[in-house]
């Protein structure tokens, strides 16, 4: 089977969150921070968006708990010149990543019929950005062998495969083929960690 088609878990980190790329939206579309009744945007967002994981409510609480503040200071939504909500990504942290606080790039999506548009690099400048703003000088985030258009769009904000494991670099090795250039060195030059 096709390392694409394996579906295999990737984590990316950026150790700094300095020169983060800035892409401004294309007119007529709006970034928003989380309002009270979201939850509902981000499950439809998802669910459209997302072909690989169980989407529901109840996966939106284990995920970002109910706290107002917090969602209002870390999760954006993305708005088409219509009004429809049709993608979304959070500023995320993880307090103990690698013994460290982190914060986390976490749960981007936008709606199948809005992707190719230039919206994914704003989105991503937005978060980027707010996790600087929250305090957050490193980041990291998690995503898989089959989201090619992701994995480049993370590789351009600076985030690089986090090699734990002789099989991190397998599979990132495999995914070559799908990167674009100048990724492809960056993953050649990769080595694992030493034993």
């Amino acid at each position: 089977m096709d390392i694409v088609q394996r579906n295999i878990s990737l984590v990316m980190i950026r150790e700094h969150l300095d020169g983060i790329p800035h892409y401004d939206l294309p007119p007529g579309y709006a970034i928003r921070w989380y309002e009270p009744g979201d939850e509902e945007h981000w499950v439809a967002i998802h669910l459209k968006a997302d072909l690989y994981n169980t989407i529901s409510r109840e996966r939106y609480i284990r995920e970002f708990g109910q706290d107002p503040q917090i969602l209002h200071e870390r999760q954006c939504f993305l708005i088409a010149p219509s009004g429809e909500v049709i993608g979304t990504a959070t500023a995320w942290f993880n307090e103990h990543y690698r013994g460290r606080v982190y914060g986390r790039v976490h749960w981007v999506a936008i709606v199948p019929e809005m992707q190719g548009r230039g919206l994914a690099k704003p989105l991503m400048t937005t978060v980027c950005r707010r996790l600087r703003e929250l305090g957050h000088d490193r980041a990291y985030l998690t995503t898989s062998t089959v989201r090619i258009p992701a994995i480049n769009l993370y590789l351009k904000f600076g985030f690089v495969p986090e090699i734990r494991s002789e099989e991190d670099l397998r599979v990132w090795r495999a995914l070559l083929p799908y990167l674009k250039e100048p990724y492809r060195r960056l993953i050649q030059e990769l080595h694992a960690p030493p034993d």
